[in-house]
């Protein structure tokens, strides 16, 4: 018998205009005013878009990351992506790459995270992300535009790369969270994956129901907002929209470690997934599978392979229903 051939897939494109070192370690407890002994630091390229790029390639695929670097906190950052073999293309900016800190305690196991500032853009600079994207977009393929907008940069960014990749022929998918989705929705998009708080957030309510939840999220596939909704709900498992009905499903039970990188886990197996030609029904199992994945590494680490295939298989069927 022959070696099994690769799976033939669409091209993958990221763009992460705030990107962030991710700094993470751990100290018996936190306390104010005392100097905290940690242990030894982990560092990682973070940042939405990123996060979905490393994530795609640990699971098999192919993609393409374009992402702002400046700075010394820049130049380590790429050395992490090339460590990484994650083919990336850097926007060159004159602030330096941000950085966010991640501290567990020990003694209760809390988790404290800090997410900085990202340095402010120029037009310039923005301009040239989007400069970077137009020439990249893959006709066919999809574009994830994932994470924060940093100082400088306009609200409806996103919704300039909606039109951008719709006009290049490729399927945008969006995961942002205020002004800025609200911005893209209105441009209309492939996919969006909110949180069930970012989802609230956006119809300026409470979604503390099923049925509330399953609303909301039909409602953006209703208004042509969206095709696709992955609503994400953390512990109660996930959400998937579309004009087919609905599909809900559990999270596996595991061990929850950190839940860092989660949703970009999330995100990344359903992309991959409808990149290789699968079914939205199945690309979403492979998302739960890699989302609970990553909550049972350590503080900034991402989801691994075989745990994922593994979870995956112990999913139920994903079988659309009324919404």
């Amino acid at each position: 018998m022959g070696a099994s051939q690769p799976i033939r897939s669409k091209p993958i494109l990221t763009l992460t205009v705030n990107p962030a070192l991710d700094v993470s370690t751990s100290t018996e407890q936190v306390v104010s005013v005392h100097k905290l002994r940690c242990s030894a630091s982990r560092l990682d390229p973070g940042g939405g878009g990123v996060n979905v790029s490393r994530v795609v390639r640990r699971l098999g695929g192919q993609t393409l990351a374009v992402h702002t670097a400046g700075g010394a906190t820049g130049e380590a950052y790429r050395r992490l992506i090339v460590a990484e073999r994650v083919p990336s293309l850097v926007v060159p900016i004159e602030g330096s790459t941000r950085q966010n800190f991640t501290v567990d305690e020990a003694t209760t196991r809390k988790q404290f995270r800090f997410v900085l500032e990202g340095p402010r853009l120029s037009e310039a600079e923005w301009r040239a992300c989007l400069s970077a994207l137009a020439s990249s977009v893959p006709p066919g393929g999809f574009v994830v535009a994932s994470g924060s907008l940093p100082p400088g940069v306009p609200e409806d960014f996103y919704a300039r790369v909606a039109r951008m990749v719709h006009e290049g022929g490729a399927h945008c998918i969006v995961d942002t969270s205020g002004v800025a989705l609200t911005q893209a929705l209105a441009e209309g998009v492939f996919l969006v994956k909110p949180s069930r708080r970012e989802l609230g957030e956006h119809f300026d309510t409470v979604l503390d129901s099923t049925q509330s939840q399953v609303d909301a999220a039909s409602a953006l596939v209703a208004t042509g907002a969206a095709e696709y909704v992955a609503l994400t709900l953390g512990g109660a498992g996930a959400v998937l929209a579309s004009k087919s009905g609905v599909i809900r499903l559990p999270v596996p039970p595991v061990q929850v470690l950190s839940t860092v990188g989660a949703g970009d886990s999330f995100l990344a197996g359903f992309v991959l997934r409808l990149a290789q030609g699968r079914p939205a029904e199945a690309a979403f199992r492979t998302a739960v599978a890699a989302g609970s994945a990553a909550v049972m590494t350590p503080a900034t680490e991402l989801c691994h392979r075989d745990d994922v295939e593994r979870l995956e298989a112990d999913l139920p069927a994903a079988v659309w229903l009324p919404g």
